[in-house]
């Protein structure tokens, strides 16, 4: 497979906050999407006007050199893993160090119901959360809870663009973007996916505080919903020494810091695992 003559522009379908998306005209994999993963990085600025990458933040703060191959190589192996158990994804093959070729998907999304009114706007897609802690942007909202405390793989799903934002169950059926079955399914799909991870983590030592997932539909299918997009650090925390107590991890006054600032709080993990660490365990 020739990629200079694929990553083309005029190839080019569309870019994320991480991975660039290339359509494959001929070939043996003619009509399939090549996926880029970049070493583009989210996270926020500190105090220091420093950027401090965390996957659980929205807006792109810098790159990481040799993030985009770590988190293909990443993605390859818990895709794999889940098609072992019998879990349906758009993966397909990876050709190189940093892409992936996937079946064409289409999000779970829904066009504007005024385009005639100012400020109105498409559902592009969703993402699909899961909280086995109390991290991130769930704490956030939700400061009276306890940091860290553990939650029972609580679901939750977001708009995608680019600012995230939380969309509640009975807005999505509300709206008709899904039917109540559709959004029962997915909520027991998303804790299907989180599971396999969670116990491929566990059975290292490790964690998973919480992640984040996309859904949809392949276009040359039968219309189920499958996993796309990705299974990387990108999309994960994980940290290392958990350890459960009645309140949460027993760890947790010596490993999370939060602050506040105004309304704007922030929660961080001195134990989370950076992407390299992450690498060395899964992909020796």
């Amino acid at each position: 497979m020739d990629l200079d003559k694929i990553l083309v522009n005029d190839n080019f379908v569309s870019s994320g906050k991480s991975k660039d998306i290339y359509l494959i005209p001929d070939g043996k994999y003619k009509g399939k999407y090549a996926f880029v993963f970049t070493d583009r990085g989210t996270g926020y600025i500190d105090k220091d006007g420093k950027p401090v990458f965390d996957p659980g933040y929205d807006n792109v703060v810098g790159e990481i050199p040799g993030k985009g191959a770590i988190a293909c190589k990443f993605a390859t192996y818990f895709f794999r893993l889940l098609a072992r158990q019998g879990i349906p994804t758009h993966y397909i093959d990876t050709v190189a160090d940093n892409v992936m070729i996937v079946e064409p998907a289409t999000p779970i999304s829904m066009s504007e119901q005024g385009p005639e009114f100012p400020g109105s706007a498409p559902l592009l897609n969703l993402e699909w959360t899961w909280r086995n802690s109390a991290m991130g942007s769930f704490w956030r909202r939700y400061p009276f809870i306890r940091p860290c405390a553990d939650l029972p793989q609580v679901v939750e799903a977001w708009t995608k663009g680019k600012i995230d934002r939380l969309i509640t169950f009975g807005s999505l059926t509300g709206a008709g973007v899904m039917t109540e079955e559709e959004v029962s399914h997915v909520k027991d799909f998303v804790r299907k996916i989180a599971l396999v991870i969670y116990d491929e983590f566990a059975a290292h030592g490790l964690h998973v505080l919480d992640g984040k997932i996309e859904l949809g539909r392949l276009k040359d299918g039968d219309g189920r919903i499958v996993l796309i997009d990705e299974i990387s650090p990108d999309v994960l925390r994980v940290c290392k020494g958990y350890q459960s107590g009645e309140k949460g991890c027993t760890r947790a006054p010596e490993c999370i810091s939060t602050r506040i600032s105004g309304e704007d709080r922030k929660i961080s993990a001195k134990y989370q695992l950076p992407a390299s660490e992450l690498e060395k365990i899964f992909l020796k």
